[in-house]
């Protein structure tokens, strides 16, 4: 089991290689979920995720024969991208095997530190299995995304910075995916602070943590925005220290990951991605849980796709109500356009698309459809668009 020492050594091996990252506290989030919230900014590290905590000191903990043999790692993502710098920082090298399906702009950045990225098998388990193998085959150290002392307690400096510049918190919430992170970040939290109470937060779709400390059999699988916490198998080692100490999962549902998303960008002004995310996520859907409490959390990753980090925010906006998509009948005769955006922006709406349908779309040769996308300030100045349209014309929100 990984002690506070563990991880307060591991703290003085990283230290100049990893960042510490800054505990800042958010009035925004603050307002909208009752709870006095600091967000713990590791999307600011140089790969964009904590990850490096713990690959940074279970590289230093290697010895020189180890060193001179190389390292092995399998992973779609951060843990690549971890492993890969700083085995280069220390002059060690390394392989990463990441499954096909792994998008070019991650395999790109993992070789760009200098590793021998090998693309292999159609699955996570598929890709870890090659490692295994290679490992075996070529005397290469290989290193675990989770389920390894040093990595544990590397991930742990995380919480102990966090408990350093806030001693006071009351509540920690930690993204779950196999475990390493939140395994670590109880020893340092709890050794700290006794009465702190640490949660783990998983998406809906991957929750294995949650299914096996209630003692059910565990059924993952479906889409999932937070990519980086979908795992089947948690850490053994990492069970064995949550299952102990843990004072609850909150099993998040994937629309509150997105929100979470939207709201850091907007309130935090920092880009997470989808488990980078989730800690805010869970607190969006448990505030009650929270209301009143000082509550830490991490910000883990910052790595989202462009594209969809645009679609997020552009459905948040929808669901928030500040962006109209508006479907009308009308009737085909000339004028119409003009009067419905004299409407709009009357209304002080912002016209940010037109598609207008004649010939097939609509019942009858006399009529057509329109579908207009509009920018509105809030949910109050978007109903008053709404009604400024249907005082003359059939709308329908879509």
């Amino acid at each position: 089991m990984i002690t506070l020492a563990d991880v307060e050594k591991a703290s003085e091996r990283i230290a100049g290689r990893v960042i510490r990252t800054p505990m800042l506290p958010n009035q925004a989030i603050s307002r909208a979920t009752g709870a006095e919230v600091f967000l713990k900014l590791d999307n600011m590290q140089v790969t964009g995720a904590f990850k490096e905590r713990g690959a940074a000191n279970r590289l230093a903990m290697l010895s020189d024969d180890e060193r001179a043999k190389g390292v092995i790692a399998m992973s779609a993502g951060n843990h690549a991208q971890a492993v890969a710098r700083h085995a280069s920082l220390l002059g060690i090298a390394a392989t990463i095997v990441m499954p096909k399906f792994t998008p070019t702009t991650k395999v790109s950045r993992t070789r760009s530190w200098g590793a021998n990225v090998l693309l292999v098998g159609e699955t996570l388990a598929e890709a870890a299995a090659h490692a295994h193998e290679l490992a075996v085959s070529e005397s290469l150290v290989f290193i675990h995304p989770y389920d390894d002392p040093g990595i544990i307690a590397g991930q742990g400096t995380l919480a102990l910075e966090m408990l350093q510049d806030v001693p006071d918190l009351d509540a920690l919430i930690i993204p779950v995916g196999g475990g390493g992170l939140l395994a670590g970040s109880l020893v340092a939290a709890t050794a700290l602070s006794p009465v702190i109470a640490v949660f783990g937060a998983e998406v809906e779709t991957y929750a294995p943590m949650a299914q096996r400390l209630a003692g059910r059999t565990v059924s993952v699988g479906g889409a999932t925005i937070a990519e980086g916490i979908a795992v089947r198998d948690i850490g053994e080692i990492p069970y064995e220290m949550v299952r102990r100490r843990i004072a609850g999962i909150l099993v998040t549902p994937e629309r509150a990951i997105e929100e979470a998303i939207g709201l850091l960008v907007e309130a935090a002004k920092t880009v997470a991605e989808g488990a980078g995310a989730a800690g805010l996520a869970a607190l969006l859907a448990y505030p009650e849980r929270f209301r009143g409490k000082k509550v830490g959390i991490p910000v883990t990753g910052g790595n989202i796709d462009a594209r969809i980090l645009s679609n997020v925010l552009l459905r948040d906006l929808l669901r928030d109500g500040r962006l109209l998509r508006l479907h009308l009948q009308i009737p085909d005769r000339p004028g119409v356009l003009a009067d419905i955006a004299g409407k709009i922006g009357d209304s002080g709406g912002n016209i940010i698309e037109v598609s207008h349908q004649r010939l097939f779309a609509a019942a009858s040769v006399q009529a057509a459809e329109l579908e207009v996308m509009v920018e509105a300030r809030d949910p109050i100045h978007a109903n008053a668009i709404v009604e400024a349209l249907e005082r003359s014309y059939i709308v329908r929100r879509v």
